[in-house]
């Protein structure tokens, strides 16, 4: 739970001072569209492990 809390402030601070909200914006839907990318990679790897799949 402290991570989490901690993640959240984090991504707080990190936009606070921006400034432009069109730059705000595009930088929050930037980095929420890099989050699932990464998650969707974690998918394929986790799939890949569990069934098997050699890495050769």
């Amino acid at each position: 739970m402290k991570h989490i809390l901690l993640f959240k402030e984090i991504y707080i601070n990190a936009f606070k001072n921006i400034g432009h909200i069109i730059l705000k914006n595009y930088l929050k839907l930037f980095f929420w569209f890099c989050f699932a990318l990464f998650i969707v990679v974690l998918y394929a790897f986790i799939f890949r492990v569990a069934t098997g799949f050699a890495f050769d």
